[in-house]
């Protein structure tokens, strides 16, 4: 990468983080007070040392950089454009790590390996992609394009484009409206355990109307002689769950699947 290309690049990390923080009021404040920017800046320089093979030479601006932003890059990371660290403190980025353009990135994100595998053990993000804070994406697997990190979460395998996942270990939730932009909502993220549980809940209390009105119509209960033969008129259950008015609630489309 040339001095050119190099300016360039800068200017594009200088507009992303002023297009996706709003705390960010001039590019002066950006240049002098964002860590984030300063350690993607070192990284670029220590990056085009190490495909030269002045590996030493990298690792220690690396490492320098580190003790400075508190952010640790590998200088054989790949980094693309307009990528941004936010607070930055605490994230990690392994030596195999490719990460594509317009991705965002809070603190104490590690994108790291597996055990002592050799070669490519480190994962590779997808464009537009967010990643939360304290998020553990592990091992030589690719995020899609487009697709959200909740805080806390924790990767281990493969994630399809525009898609979120959430929890421990991670629950892939497939977005119903993709957004082609930068998705930065940390907050408003689905809760597939609660949705599933709340589900079990409606079947459990169908069930259980479905058995009150079978006890009464066995007899079970306390039944008047006089009562009328038409179970359907006296509310109790004829047998039909297709007519039924408490019949089972339709099932959700799956948004689901286990990491």
């Amino acid at each position: 990468m040339n001095w050119k290309e190099r300016r360039t690049r800068a200017r594009e990390d200088i507009a992303a983080v002023m297009a996706r923080d709003p705390a960010a009021r001039s590019t002066l404040e950006v240049k002098l007070c964002y860590p984030g920017l300063s350690a993607i800046k070192a990284h670029r320089i220590a990056n085009t040392l190490y495909k030269k093979g002045y590996i030493v030479l990298a690792r220690w601006l690396s490492q320098r950089s580190r003790h400075k932003t508190g952010i640790e890059i590998h200088p054989g990371a790949e980094i693309g454009r307009r990528v941004f660290i936010d607070h930055g403190d605490g994230v990690v980025i392994g030596e195999t790590t490719i990460i594509s353009d317009d991705v965002t990135i809070y603190q104490g994100v590690t994108l790291g390996g597996t055990g002592k595998d050799v070669g490519k053990r480190h994962p590779t993000i997808g464009n537009g992609v967010t990643i939360g804070a304290g998020a553990k994406v592990l091992g030589p697997i690719l995020v899609g394009d487009h697709s959200k990190i909740g805080a806390g979460a924790i990767v281990l395998k493969e994630v399809p484009p525009n898609c979120t996942v959430v929890g421990n270990p991670g629950r892939i939730v497939r977005k119903k409206s993709p957004q082609p932009d930068v998705d930065l909502d940390q907050i408003n993220l689905p809760d597939p355990m609660l949705d599933r549980v709340e589900a079990l809940y409606q079947r459990m209390m169908h069930l259980e109307r479905c058995l009150s009105k079978h006890a009464e119509r066995l007899g079970c209960g306390a039944q008047d002689d006089t009562t009328p033969a038409d179970n359907a008129s006296d509310g109790r259950c004829t047998g039909d769950c297709a007519t039924c008015s408490d019949a089972m609630p339709p099932e959700k489309e799956e948004f689901y699947a286990d990491l």
